[in-house]
């Protein structure tokens, strides 16, 4: 029900529908239209776009197919995690999205050098990426100090592939617009599309999971995604090389 193809579609709005019901299944299946659309903070609209998004004539329809979708899944998700783990796992499973990854393996073998950007838990993962791409034979470097500086000599022939969940952060926009002065292709990985970092790159791979921030400020969304994403990356792309 909820595929990589039908998320990678939702609008920001329609979005935040998703993000709800993902964490509220039990509640959604006795909302009526008007009740979701105030919970989200939305219209009813966009809660009825957000259905037909998911090819569904309307609410009515959802809810029945929802119902469906939860009683099929519901020992998958007792066995293995949170719901909205498993529904990115479910999303990733179909052709779309091995094709992303495999146009992401096809830019990185074209590129002469990889180099990681992430700030803070995505900087971690960043040097997680290039230590892993380098174990496959892609030798590649991090940067995870917001201030380093971007040369010509740095970006030449080079792609720079930026983490970041939100997409949002400065420090981050402002690496990613500095190598796309110095005609480096970038290629992301957030948690949404419609995002300013997503708009900027030349390439991005979205993977759709609700932000969990502690106080507002600390970001704790799972991180289990990129990894998913890195590694099937990096795993496709041993094999090309060999």
């Amino acid at each position: 029900m909820f595929t990589h193809a039908a998320i990678a579609n939702l609008n920001g709005l329609e979005m935040m529908v998703y993000n709800y019901v993902i964490k509220n299944r039990d509640k959604v299946m006795y909302m009526t239209i008007r009740e979701l659309a105030d919970a989200t903070g939305v219209s009813t609209t966009t809660v009825l776009r957000f259905c037909r998004k998911l090819n569904c004539d309307g609410y009515s329809e959802f809810r029945v197919r929802f119902k469906l979708y939860l009683e099929q899944n519901d020992e998958q998700l007792v066995n293995f995690g949170p719901s909205e783990i498993i529904s990115f796992f479910k999303s990733t499973n179909n052709e779309e999205f091995d094709n992303l990854i495999d146009q992401a393996v096809n830019i990185i073998c074209s590129s002469e050098r990889i180099i990681f950007v992430g700030a803070g838990t995505s900087g971690a993962l960043a040097k997680y990426g290039a230590r892993f791409f380098s174990n496959v034979g892609k030798f590649s470097n991090h940067i995870d100090d917001p201030y380093f500086p971007v040369t010509n000599d740095m970006a030449k022939n080079a792609l720079a592939i930026v983490l970041s969940v939100s997409g949002e952060t400065e420090e981050i926009l402002r690496f990613a617009s500095q190598f796309s002065l110095h005609n480096c292709k970038v290629f992301s990985i957030t948690s949404h599309e419609n995002s300013s970092l997503a708009k900027l790159a030349d390439f991005n791979i979205s993977w759709h999971i609700p932000l969990t921030r502690v106080g507002g400020v600390y970001d704790i969304t799972t991180q289990i995604p990129v990894i998913y994403i890195l590694e099937t990356i990096g795993r496709k792309l041993a094999k090309k090389m060999t």
